[in-house]
């Protein structure tokens, strides 16, 4: 379909000058863009001028069959219903952002005696304080990790609670108080509920002087174990002070800095409450109507903010570059905020540092996307779409078990991130003390360990948990996460379908099985991963495997005593080493004649 079969002249003669919202539309009646304009007919007659439009405006043009327009009241009631349009039709040519289902906080349950803090996503439909929204699920993870060392609040659920007659493994690595079985008295744990309240809203210096005060009061109470504690946690609150938080500057900003390169775009923003910046996280969009920067942020701010209903509007934002007709949008957000809101390019001091932070991160993240690992980020968009993830996941971890009829078990465990493997994170776990051949209970002992060691800060948490293994797997992997009160991590189950072929693969998310296709990209990540951790387990399994049976098949050999055995081993270093030598070198080792060398060789050969 080209440009001559739509009539823009006739079109355009009578189209009004009035504020509106105009739609293009291709012969098969999909929209291909939504606009929004001051003035609708200078502003649609610009994409049918002889010359001077980007090529792939032009491309669009010609796609173009029919254009229904909207008249407003004013520029502002224009923008607010192209957002709504936009998120509705999903144009192929308008910058889309991922409308988030909705957006994590921190929960403390103060209808509790003993009041719990937990992840909570969604509505603020229940009892309690809410702290939020966080920009990420990693940013409140962070903060419940945070609130956990200073002040050993409960996370755990009511009915795990109600049912300790002795400290968990949280009490132990000094991460909570143990209220559930009385250790705590209950005016000693609302004290440091109030604490928490307070970091949590930002007044970290109150905290620091609440903490003095303590330390000294238990000090002159010669209560030197009470005090020893206070100190350890103001320690503990200065270092998180140096590290996230900015001194002299405060208030909540969003701050957004822009990149281009090889006609691709990058936008970073970074998150900024009560002078904390909480979290950052990376957009990559299209420009397919080759937007200069300063439009393109324009249009992104104003999907940012108005595509969904929830998003927070700070106090300020600033963005790296802005078109100077920013009266609209202003205006809608100050209309949405309720308030007088601060839209910014050119600041000083430290707002100036974070936008250059902003922009720093978004040309150092466009590169690397452009580097090789648009690929695999791609993949990871499309697993968060096939399995309806909030927020694209940015660590995956994977579990298999190997053994041979029960023996040598060992189960592994590999880590993808957006850019792929991360080999350096992978681990195995030698699995003992079970019945041969019971894969579940390893797969029980394998997470245990591993995310015994997580919650302990000795790694980082996955936002997907992957298990080689159907329900039955799953189901254990979710009791083992519940148990040690992992609950921010999504557990997915990869069973091998009927003719175990890859591509037919059965998936379950918790214990509700969900369909993918099998061709998609979010399946060939899954594939990827899952047999990533297969290879890794069987090459363990192996190991271990051929260590074992080397030294037990040379206790088996006549004349092949303890003393012969320490000297093989002194002098090859391992079994394997043993096995892969020939006669004529193990007769070289001290006290093996050649007729034992042959012995041996030919018992560790048959």
């Amino acid at each position: 379909m080209s440009d001559a079969d739509f009539d823009a002249e006739q079109f355009l003669r009578n189209l009004t000058r009035k504020p509106g919202v105009y739609r293009m539309f291709d012969n098969q009646s999909k929209v291909l863009y939504v606009g929004k304009a001051r003035n609708l007919k200078n502003r649609v007659s610009s994409y049918f001028r002889a010359s001077g439009l980007a090529t792939k405006t032009m491309a669009m043009v010609a796609k173009i069959h029919r254009i229904e327009t909207t008249v407003t009241k004013s520029e502002t009631e224009a923008l607010l219903l192209e957002q709504n349009l936009i998120k509705t039709d999903r144009p192929p040519y308008n910058i889309l952002l991922r409308d988030d289902k909705s957006y994590p906080f921190v929960h403390l349950s103060t209808q509790s005696t003993y009041p719990r803090l937990s992840f909570h996503r969604g509505l603020k439909k229940g009892a309690g304080k809410y702290f939020g929204p966080f920009p990420s699920a990693a940013a409140v993870r962070d903060s419940l990790n945070v609130l956990q060392k200073l002040f050993q609040i409960r996370q755990c659920d009511e009915s795990y609670f109600k049912n300790r007659s002795r400290p968990c493994l949280q009490h132990q690595i000094q991460r909570c108080s143990a209220p559930c079985v009385g250790l705590v008295s209950e005016k000693e744990y609302a004290e440091d509920v109030d604490l928490a309240i307070l970091f949590l809203q930002g007044k970290s210096i109150d905290v620091l002087d609440q903490f003095k005060k303590k330390m000294e009061a238990s000090a002159a109470a010669m209560d030197y174990e009470r005090a020893a504690k206070y100190r350890d946690q103001i320690s503990q609150l200065r270092k998180l002070q140096e590290r996230q938080y900015v001194h002299g500057a405060a208030g909540d900003v969003d701050v957004f800095g822009y990149a281009e390169e090889a006609g691709q775009n990058c936008v970073q923003g970074i998150f900024v409450r009560a002078g904390r910046v909480l979290g950052q996280r990376t957009y990559y969009n299209k420009n397919d109507l080759s937007l200069s920067p300063g439009e393109f942020m324009q249009a992104f701010i104003a999907q940012y903010y108005f595509a969904s209903v929830q998003r927070e509007i700070p106090k300020s934002i600033l963005v790296s570059d802005l078109s100077s007709d920013l009266e609209s949008l202003d205006q809608a957000l100050n209309e949405k905020a309720g308030r007088a809101v601060q839209l910014a390019q050119d600041v000083r001091g430290q707002r100036a540092r974070w936008l250059s932070l902003a922009k720093d991160n978004a040309q150092l993240n466009l590169r690397s996307h452009l580097a090789g690992k648009s690929h695999m980020l791609a993949r990871f968009q499309d697993l968060q779409d096939a399995v309806g993830l909030d927020e694209l996941p940015q660590r995956l971890e994977c579990f298999d078990i190997s053994h041979t009829m029960g023996e040598a078990t060992v189960a592994s465990c590999v880590v993808f991130d957006t850019g792929g493997p991360v080999n350096s994170q992978y681990r195995r776990f030698n699995i003992d003390g079970i019945t041969g051949g019971d894969d579940y209970a390893a797969m029980e002992q394998a997470l245990r360990r591993r995310y015994t060691r997580l919650i302990k800060g000795e790694g980082e948490m996955p936002d997907l948990l992957i298990i080689d293994g159907g329900i039955g797997q799953v189901k254990r992997a979710l009791a083992v996460l519940q148990e040690l009160q992992v609950d921010s991590v999504k557990t997915l189950g990869i069973a091998k379908g009927v003719e175990r072929i890859s591509g037919a693969e059965r998936y379950f998310l918790g214990e509700h099985e969900i369909v993918i296709n099998g061709r998609s990209e979010a399946a060939h990540l899954l594939q990827h991963i899952r047999d990533e951790a297969h290879r890794f387990a069987i090459t363990g399994h192996r190991a271990r495997r051929g260590k074992k049976r080397s030294q037990s098949e040379l206790e088996e050999i006549a004349g092949v005593g303890p003393k012969r055995r320490r000297q093989l081993l002194m002098h090859f270093g391992s079994p394997g080493g043993i096995r892969g030598a020939s006669a004529e070198e193990l007769a070289k080792v001290p006290g093996i004649s050649g007729t034992i060398a042959r012995q041996i060789y030919n018992a560790l050969h048959e």
